[in-house]
């Protein structure tokens, strides 16, 4: 079954199609219809254009590629399973809600609240601006991805980041079974309450990272305008360079070329249960 040169704006327009195509059609008009693809399966869908609210929901099985999705396509994909979308464009607010099983790949996005209580996405080569993406995510493998954000990646669980361009502030507060590789990081408050956050050759840039963390590790990481690090944590982190200051590490070990401040106050902490070392043997 096929669907292609056609102009859709009224409610539910394809509304339970399976096993079709729907190419080169516009989903927008006066009618101003909602839910266009709701309850589909097994569809391609290429080289559209979205301007209506709520296309893809309680999908199966989709392959969504070249289509554009406007600010006027809100809450564009809930519910669904099994979607792959390449080289799309996606500028509706809440584009993804409470999905699974989900491959983005070289897609161009601007969505506040992008992507809340997904399981398992893979995202390759993508761009995102939003202000509160990925919350309560799990299972998720991220691989040269640009992101200017703001409460980012918060109480998500099992996912990998590498080569990766990451603006963001309040980071990966509450995540658990985290790892960020050769990637930089740019925000403020980065991990605070986090459990085994590991940062492998990052550049990491911001003040008061890293407090109240359980099992975090930075492995051959940079540290960048990062003052007061640590509080409140347990800590293993090799850093190449210099830390502006470090503050309260519960336990565990800092190795450093060199620490600005060092802050220890022993009606806080057992300073005894943190091995601090700098390589040129002074604080300065």
């Amino acid at each position: 079954m096929n669907f292609s040169n056609q102009t859709y704006d009224e409610e539910r327009a394809l509304y339970g199609i399976r096993n079709a195509t729907v190419s080169n059609c516009t989903f927008d008009g006066p009618a101003d219809g909602e839910s266009a693809l709701k309850e589909t399966d097994q569809l391609l869908v290429e080289r559209c254009y979205f301007n209506l609210r709520y296309p893809f929901w309680h999908c199966n099985n989709t392959i969504i590629r070249e289509i554009t999705m406007t600010e006027g396509c809100r809450a564009a994909l809930w519910y669904d399973n099994g979607i792959t979308l390449e080289k799309a464009t996606m500028n509706g607010i809440k584009a993804l809600r409470e999905c699974q099983d989900i491959r983005l790949h070289e897609c161009a996005i601007v969505s506040p609240e992008f992507a809340w209580r997904c399981n398992n996405l893979q995202i390759s080569e993508c761009n995102l601006t939003s202000e509160y993406p990925f919350f309560e995510c799990k299972n998720m493998d991220i691989d040269s991805f640009t992101m200017n954000g703001k409460y980012s990646f918060q109480y998500i669980e099992n996912v990998t980041i590498r080569n990766s361009n990451l603006n963001t502030k309040d980071a990966f507060w509450h995540g658990k079974n985290v790892t960020v590789e050769d990637s930089v990081i740019r925000g403020e408050y980065l991990g605070w309450y986090s459990e085994n956050l590991k940062l492998v050759r990052c550049h990491i840039i911001g003040t008061q990272p890293f407090c109240y963390c359980k099992g975090l590790v930075l492995e051959n990481c940079t540290l960048e305008g990062c003052d007061l690090a640590f509080e409140n944590s347990e800590v293993q982190a090799t850093v190449n360079g210099h830390i502006d200051s470090v503050k309260n590490p519960i336990c565990g070990h800092i190795e450093a070329d060199s620490i600005g401040e060092l802050i220890l106050e022993p009606e806080r902490i057992d300073a005894s249960k943190t091995t601090i070392l700098c390589r040129n043997k002074e604080i300065v």
